[in-house]
């Protein structure tokens, strides 16, 4: 899978679905922020590519991990179970595609969701 790929399927896609299927969990403007978040940690990462050094794919996944912590404060937890797996799988697939080679949970030294 690429960068463009995955970013057709970040889990928001599915999240605005449930959103229009009367799913309460989601509003218009939490989706968006984590869109926004999502946008800017694959930016962060295509940006390493030519490095591929493991420390610098993880500054990218404690920045994202710790916005994403911030965004659910703010917008009244709605990180529940099923995003927190959505959300550390696109994170971790994202970083795979980088150059970091893990299956591991990356996501859970920083996460708060």
């Amino acid at each position: 899978m690429t960068f463009e790929e995955l970013t057709k399927n970040k889990p928001t896609v599915e999240w605005k679905q449930r959103m229009d299927e009367d799913d309460d969990l989601f509003t218009e403007e939490n989706i968006n922020a984590t869109n926004e978040v999502l946008d800017t940690y694959i930016k962060s990462l295509k940006e390493l590519r030519n490095n591929r050094i493991e420390e610098e794919i993880l500054e990218c996944v404690k920045t994202v991990v710790i916005r994403l912590n911030e965004l659910n404060n703010n917008y009244d937890y709605f990180i529940e179970t099923m995003e927190r797996e959505e959300l550390c799988d696109f994170i971790i697939e994202s970083a795979n595609i980088a150059g970091l080679d893990t299956e591991e949970d990356i996501t859970e030294e920083w996460r708060e969701w």
